[in-house]
């Protein structure tokens, strides 16, 4: 199963997280959670996630109060939010989408309904991010103009090792296998070994190493590869 986007879960009640991280662990999407907006902004700092499910009545803030507060900020406010309330007022609903969330489910409501909902907010945002130039400690992707610099120096890469790059800096700090890779960065109906990913992340390294970026692709052993700005422990 190819890997999903990370999806954080901010939610008060234990039963309903616990309910929310089966589903997703079914469904193939990482996820963390967060009793309370406090926990959930340390998690947002630390590891934005591609998705937060975001219940609308939190203790201290509320729900609707920290969507306004991440839409605000220019470090969280591409990420897209679902709220989950028990109110079915229609004022209610206009409300949350007026803060900022995406989409809005009410309780109760079905894994199913709610894994749906979920894949649609995540086809619909993702072109939007993919497109968009990151920079990592010096190190700049451009997916638009296929272009890799260090400081403003060039980096030459080949297409596959700039896919496979751009699905690294977009997703940090996780681990993958070399099977996830090739569904992620090759696609799913392409055969290929799962060798053919550790030659291009040999090529990956080679490339950077000038600059002294070849570290940020690490191996995890026994479970693959992630990029990380972090000393490997």
């Amino acid at each position: 199963m190819a890997v999903a986007g990370t999806i954080l879960i901010v939610e008060d009640e234990a039963d309903i997280r616990q309910m929310l991280g089966f589903a997703l662990t079914r469904a193939g999407y990482p996820y963390r959670e967060a009793a309370d907006a406090e926990a959930a902004e340390v998690y947002i700092r630390e590891e934005p996630p591609d998705l937060i499910l975001l219940d609308w009545m939190l203790p201290g803030m509320s729900g609707v109060d920290f969507a306004r507060r991440l839409k605000r900020d220019p470090t969280s406010r591409e990420i897209p939010i679902i709220m989950l309330t028990a109110r079915t007022e229609e004022s209610d609903k206009v409300r949350g989408l007026e803060v900022g969330a995406d989409d809005y489910v009410t309780k109760p409501f079905s894994p199913r309904e709610l894994l749906a909902r979920i894949k649609a907010v995540l086809r619909r945002t993702a072109p939007e991010r993919a497109q968009q130039v990151i920079e990592v400690e010096g190190l700049k992707v451009d997916p638009q103009t296929h272009r890799v610099t260090v400081e403003d120096a060039p980096v030459a890469l080949s297409p596959m090792e700039f896919r496979l790059l751009h699905f690294f800096v977009n997703h940090p700090e996780r681990v993958y296998s070399r099977n996830q890779l090739l569904d992620q960065v090759w696609g799913g109906n392409v055969y290929v070994e799962e060798r053919t990913v550790d030659v291009h992340i040999r090529r990956l390294r080679k490339a950077l190493a000038p600059h002294g970026l070849d570290k940020y692709i690490q191996t995890v052993r026994s479970v693959g590869y992630r990029f990380s700005t972090q000393p490997k422990f």
